[in-house]
């Protein structure tokens, strides 16, 4: 069974959370902020367990969940009757929700059925009732509204956690009405060391360990797709996507792009994002098959970006820090085609392509307007 104190590279958190406890001064409602992937979620579950517990287990001033009375392992079981996980694809289970598609952003209906109605209801087991809503950034104004008064005026019992990534998209109101942890990304070694033990290479651990930017869930989640063996029963299934080679072929296609080939390499790019998400949604069939799409699309983008961002470092400084280092050729010759200011223009222009994905436009028109903005350049640096 987990616990709080199996909770890696993120001391600084769990030491505001274990000062509250000892205080007996746990605020009602917490904001936990920072990267996917790095320990938020699973310090919220453990929280709450810890939170739940009937008899919590305090050695050398640090307190844990028992993991043994009935609260703990009911907890465990997933149906402890206290705890409330809330994400957006509750809709389904909303009175007006049957039938409708997974939804982007959090439906106002998810917020008031499954937090504003059940908030002031007593606890069954525990003494307090534990509310975590995921992914917290993506509530518009209206469903943050909803979730006001809850966060002003709590029952006694009640404690919030709201995960987030973008601090900033949570209105002022909102944050002010909770305490804000943030929680730091986890150190390249650490991430490595990880991927090692699961199988993958020196050089893909510290590809995958840097191009993750310190979240270990994602780069874990990027090394389940590039380690996983085909099926032998399923021959329908198709080819596995290889990430670390996917990513060499884009990065060479990106150095050698020419104007006229944009259209045809955008739709390679959208095949290799289609082999991603194939694969993605078996290891993660909680997750609407939109979001898994938006993902696959982001890893393709962000894999432009990072060869990007290499280019401008390496034009500035012949940085040997690269994201890239095991295309370093490449790197060098990326650079020499765009000077580090244009390469900054690259970079933003691929992160709003990134907002069109999350905006759900179409993902061809997306693709394609990218790489003939990237092969532009090359235009005008042969007629200069």
């Amino acid at each position: 069974m987990a616990e709080l104190k199996e909770i890696f590279c993120q001391d600084k958190a769990i030491s505001i959370l274990q000062r509250a406890f000892a205080a007996d001064k746990v605020p009602h409602a917490y904001i936990f902020a920072g990267l996917d992937g790095i320990g938020k979620f699973k310090t919220a579950r453990q929280w709450a367990k810890l939170l739940l517990c009937k008899s919590p287990s305090i050695k050398n001033n640090f307190a844990d969940s028992c993991g043994r009375c009935q609260s703990c392992l009911l907890f465990e079981a997933g149906s402890h009757p206290d705890f409330n996980l809330v994400y957006k694809e509750l809709l389904e289970f909303t009175k007006n929700g049957k039938g409708k598609d997974p939804p982007i952003d959090f439906p106002i209906d998810v917020i008031r059925e499954f937090v504003v109605e059940k908030v002031s209801v007593k606890p069954v087991l525990s003494q307090r009732k534990v509310f975590i809503i995921t992914e917290a950034e993506k509530m518009d104004i209206e469903p943050q509204n909803a979730l006001l008064k809850t966060l002003e005026e709590p029952p006694d019992f009640c404690s919030i956690i709201l995960i987030c990534t973008s601090l900033e998209k949570l209105l002022p109101t909102t944050r002010s009405r909770c305490q804000t942890i943030r929680f730091s990304p986890v150190s390249e070694d650490r991430i490595i060391k990880k991927l090692e033990q699961m199988g993958m290479s020196e050089n893909q651990a510290k590809y995958f360990a840097r191009f993750s930017q310190g979240s270990i869930g994602f780069a874990c989640h990027l090394a389940q797709i590039e380690l996983a063996e085909p099926d032998p029963t399923d021959a329908k299934k198709g080819p596995l996507p290889k990430l670390y080679e996917t990513k060499k072929e884009i990065i060479d296609s990106i150095v050698s792009l020419k104007y006229a080939d944009s259209l045809e390499l955008a739709e390679q790019f959208l095949d290799k994002s289609r082999e991603i998400a194939k694969f993605w949604g078996r290891l993660d069939d909680a997750t609407s098959t939109k979001d898994i799409n938006r993902r696959s699309h982001k890893v393709i983008l962000q894999i432009i970006i990072s060869a990007l961002t290499d280019a401008m470092k390496f034009g500035i400084v012949k940085s040997q820090d690269l994201i890239n280092f095991d295309q370093q050729d490449k790197i060098e010759n990326l650079a020499a085609r765009f000077a580090p200011e244009q390469a900054a223009e690259k970079i933003a222009d691929t992160y709003k392509s990134m907002q069109w994905v999350d905006a759900s436009v179409n993902e061809r028109l997306i693709f394609e307007q990218l790489l003939l903005n990237l092969a532009v350049s090359d235009i005008i640096n042969v007629s200069q």
